[in-house]
């Protein structure tokens, strides 16, 4: 992890010397930035470039002569966040994410219907929130990050992160009750 470095172990990141194989990531930070763009949306064959989007933008930053992120984790698990809303609003020009999903039929498996109908409908449902209330849905729930530091990573008060919170929970309640799932 990047914090626990001196300012002379960072610069190794900024002159563009790779200490034998350092990466800005650590295993944890990249399963979260992985788990992150998964829950956003984006598919198993773009988790890779997504999480190389990320360690770029953390050496971009270093490299920029800006310090290290306090918190590499929560900070990374916001760029990738970002990233999956920009894949998203790129993929949504072409087909909605809910078509797709109501294309696929009949699960695959029976014995995880119940399962898979649930899947679906809480992925639509977040598919048709705004941006910024999917945003704090998925770094609240799926990145585990808590309200304060939601709020500190976009920059927006404790408050406005808890009132997303609660109108993204109701709407996503609302619509598993309207498509019978719950």
């Amino acid at each position: 992890m990047l914090r626990g470095k001196t300012r002379r172990e960072q610069g190794a990141y900024a002159g563009g010397t790779d200490r034998c194989g350092d990466d800005p990531l650590d295993a944890a930070q990249e399963r979260r930035v992985r788990a992150v763009l998964a829950l956003g949306g984006v598919p198993q064959s773009d988790l890779p470039d997504g999480v190389q989007q990320v360690r770029l933008r953390l050496l971009e930053r270093v490299a920029s002569g800006r310090e290290a992120p306090r918190d590499v984790s929560a900070w990374a698990a916001v760029v990738a966040s970002n990233l999956a809303m920009d894949w998203h609003r790129a993929k949504r020009r072409q087909e909605r994410l809910g078509e797709r999903l109501a294309a696929l039929g009949e699960p695959a498996h029976p014995s995880g219907e119940e399962s898979s109908l649930l899947s679906l409908a809480v992925a639509r449902g977040l598919d048709e929130l705004p941006a910024a209330q999917r945003q704090v849905v998925v770094l609240r729930f799926f990145a585990d990050l808590p309200v304060r530091g939601i709020a500190e990573e976009l920059g927006i008060p404790e408050g406005t992160v808890k009132s997303r919170l609660h109108t993204a929970v109701r709407a996503l309640r609302d619509r598993l009750h309207e498509d019978e799932v719950v």
